[in-house]
């Protein structure tokens, strides 16, 4: 990390569910946070105003994390706000957070649903990681999101599943390559959470709530306040010697 200064972060989808709560808890931990929306411009400044109310800085860039051809412009915005905030240009942590939930059985799963989660947790993470390589520092952090449905499965989430297990993958081939500069790369797995996540099925559908609370240790579902802290307890520095994993944030469901 780099000496002297505040940490700081780039979290993709910042503004709501995990996003806003990975952020605000690595806010709390001490470190500046550039966070990211699509569409959400106004609950992404509803969190920066929540950072900076902790005391940190904070700035809020858009991008559709699904969409390569804008990655270069998005990499000059990140520069120039790295410069005018905090006068670097490195950042020390990214977390590959933005997605959004599609159900559908297999037999229903067209191709536009298929390249539309392959898009936004495949192909757009692992691209934009590589955009924003040359722009973290060495000795840094990278958390990707997976979920807990590469492990255990529900019906309609093959699509979606399919590409979280890339993403595990992925993972590893990161830790691999980007030790050499001390560069830590994990995937946190999160089950069942009740955010608006997949129209917020896990929160709002009493039944399935109860269900998955039931096959849970813990006798609930997650709360993105599960998430959040503990990705900021891995990118600080008594995790630096967690590397290369998938963790599982599922409050024991389905063991």
């Amino acid at each position: 990390m780099t000496a002297g200064n505040s940490k700081i972060a780039l979290i993709t989808g910042g503004s709501r569910g995990l996003g806003r709560s990975t952020a605000l808890a690595i806010a709390r931990s001490g470190t500046d946070v550039i966070l990211t929306y699509n569409s959400q411009k106004n609950g992404a400044l509803e969190v920066v105003h929540e950072i900076e109310g902790l005391g940190r800085k904070a700035n809020a860039l858009q991008l559709d994390a699904a969409d390569l051809s804008t990655f270069p412009s998005f990499v000059t915005k990140l520069r120039a706000t790295l410069n005018k905030t905090w006068e670097r240009d490195k950042l020390d942590i990214l977390i590959n957070n933005a997605g959004y939930g599609l159900t559908a059985p297999f037999v229903d799963t067209t191709e536009e649903m298929f390249d539309q989660m392959m898009n936004i947790h495949l192909k757009g993470v692992f691209f934009l990681t590589q955009a924003m390589v040359p722009h973290l520092a060495d000795g840094g952090r990278i958390v990707n999101l997976s979920t807990g449905l590469t492990r255990f499965s529900f019906p309609g989430y093959s699509a979606y599943a399919a590409m979280k297990g890339g993403i595990d993958v992925f993972t590893r081939y990161l830790a691999k390559e980007l030790g050499s500069r001390g560069i830590a790369v994990n995937a946190v797995a999160p089950g069942a959470i009740e955010t608006d996540f997949g129209g917020g099925v896990v929160r709002d559908n009493a039944g399935l709530n109860k269900l998955i609370s039931d096959q849970t240790a813990l006798g609930r579902v997650g709360k993105p306040e599960d998430i959040g802290p503990l990705i900021a307890a891995l990118v600080s520095d008594s995790g630096q010697w967690v590397n290369g994993q998938r963790i599982e944030a599922s409050g024991g469901i389905f063991l």
